[in-house]
């Protein structure tokens, strides 16, 4: 039996990005039991040429919604990149929830041929094929932000296990 494209996209990640909801939970409940702001998340870095914590969660966002998107031949939302608060990194995350769920399997399924180009701010444009792309681009680079995030979290005193990283749906 073979998997199809949207069965190897689309519900992995929502699985992930479910995930992320649990850990912006877990880290207010952390701030509040230590009585700070959670706004302190925003910025947080492992090292000072890291984007930090609220980039990881746009980032990843986008990583999800791009990989869809391009794999379905549409052009990706664009979200306002402008989150202040872990509510608002919630809002974009359920947003991008949102959208996955919009993009039929119908729409990704089929892809694995589908030219994709990314484009890139100072160099030429990658080019791949679907599937190349799904399991050499879009997947690893949503969850390398996905992981950073998860590890800013951590570093951060949030107490986060593998469980919450391999959520289960």
């Amino acid at each position: 039996m073979t998997i199809s494209m949207h069965s190897a996209s689309a519900p992995i990640l929502l699985q992930q990005l479910g995930a992320m909801l649990g850990w912006l939970d877990k880290a207010e409940a952390h701030a509040q039991a230590r009585k700070f702001d959670t706004a302190v998340y925003l910025g947080q870095r492992l090292a000072p040429d890291m984007l930090p914590f609220a980039s990881q969660i746009r980032i990843a966002s986008d990583a999800a919604k791009g990989c869809v998107a391009r794999l379905a031949g549409q052009e990706p939302p664009k979200f306002e990149d402008n989150e202040a608060t872990l509510d608002d990194l919630r809002q974009r995350i359920r947003k991008t929830i949102d959208y996955v769920k919009s993009v039929p399997a119908e729409a990704i399924d089929g892809s694995e041929e589908r030219d994709i180009t990314i484009p890139m701010r100072t160099r030429e444009a990658y080019r791949f094929k679907g599937e190349y792309f799904l399991k050499h681009w879009a997947l690893p680079n949503f969850f390398f932000h996905c992981t950073m995030a998860y590890a800013l979290l951590r570093h951060n005193g949030v107490e986060l296990g593998k469980p919450d990283f391999l959520v289960v749906s």
